[in-house]
């Protein structure tokens, strides 16, 4: 590994995003684990299904906490042999199974929800503690969720960031299930079973939402158009560049890794053309969050007519940014 990319790696999975990562899961773990054993506690006490499973839920983010505690420790490793791109997947990976585990939590919620109101006279009254520990809970979870995103966007972490709005979903699903085993009590006994199975599609949403962006992710799926444009105008910005083709992008955990053929004046010489490659790569890879930009140098007629009509009208169609 050259030395700027190494020290690119490094301001990546600096000690600092580490260590701030680590502290504030572990302080989601402990909040989930208080909530879930009380949520459990009370709502067996209490009769109310909707607190039970977000019970569960809380457990659900227990454990997806530790998931992100162990890919946090494995992405801030550096490249090694058997590993030449380095860890920083293992974030996407780690967020892959956030997403599963939220679809898995969804589905046995559905399963319980609709089994309770298939039978609506054996639902048991549920008693006021209830309420109070959902709105316990709901306070909570909103307060957890803040604290998780500001982190999060501080050390520039998707995992972070996706492990917060976890939580979100948590603090929302919450305020369903106060309004639900509120509604309960006040005479309402279906809305408990129905505040659960609203909660169960809720959190099989934010699942999917974070299924799907891994999952692409890790088929190299291309960066958003408007950050490829950025990326494509500075390269062409750079001095001796006059064309380019064939670029390329692909997610490595929450950095960039890009490849394109640079096209310049086949009237340099192999020396000129790699000091130039090297100043274009420069150029993104301080203006954008890219890891890594890997170039080919193919020689060019400058003085070709036709590339020389084709060049001014790619200026004047080119967006402005």
């Amino acid at each position: 590994m050259d030395k700027s990319r190494q020290a690119r790696y490094e301001r990546t999975i600096g000690t600092t995003r580490f260590t701030e990562g680590r502290f504030s899961t572990w302080v989601s773990v402990a909040v989930n684990l208080f909530l879930s054993i009380a949520q459990a506690i009370v709502g067996v006490l209490a009769n109310s299904q909707a607190l039970i499973a977000d019970s569960i839920h809380s457990l659900s983010d227990l454990l997806s906490d530790f998931v992100v505690l162990v890919a946090n420790k494995h992405s801030q490793k550096a490249p090694d042999a058997d590993h030449h791109y380095g860890h920083l997947r293992f974030e996407t990976a780690a967020s892959l199974a956030l997403g599963v585990l939220l679809l898995a939590v969804a589905a046995g919620m559905l399963w319980a929800g609709i089994n309770k109101l298939q039978d609506p006279s054996a639902i048991a009254p549920v008693h006021y503690a209830a309420v109070v520990a959902a709105a316990i809970t709901l306070v909570a979870k909103e307060g957890l969720f803040r604290y998780l995103l500001r982190v999060g966007q501080r050390v520039k972490s998707s995992m972070l960031i996706a492990n917060a709005w976890h939580t979100r979903s948590d603090a929302a699903s919450s305020l369903v299930v106060l309004l639900g085993v509120g509604a309960s009590v006040a005479g309402f006994p279906l809305a408990d079973p129905i505040a659960a199975l609203i909660v169960a599609l809720m959190i099989g949403r934010m699942g999917w939402k974070f299924f799907y962006t891994s999952f692409s992710d890790l088929l190299d799926k291309a960066v958003d158009k408007e950050t490829e444009i950025r990326i494509r105008n500075l390269l062409l910005s750079t001095p001796g560049v006059e064309g380019l083709h064939d670029l390329k992008t692909r997610k490595m955990g929450d950095m960039i890794w890009v490849e394109v053929d640079i096209e310049m004046d086949s009237r340099l010489t192999i020396a000129q053309g790699h000091d130039i490659a090297v100043r274009a790569r420069e150029r993104v890879m301080e203006n954008e969050d890219v890891l890594e930009v890997m170039t080919h140098f193919d020689p060019v007629d400058v003085n070709d007519p036709e590339r020389v009509q084709k060049k001014k009208q790619a200026r004047r169609d080119a967006p402005e940014h």
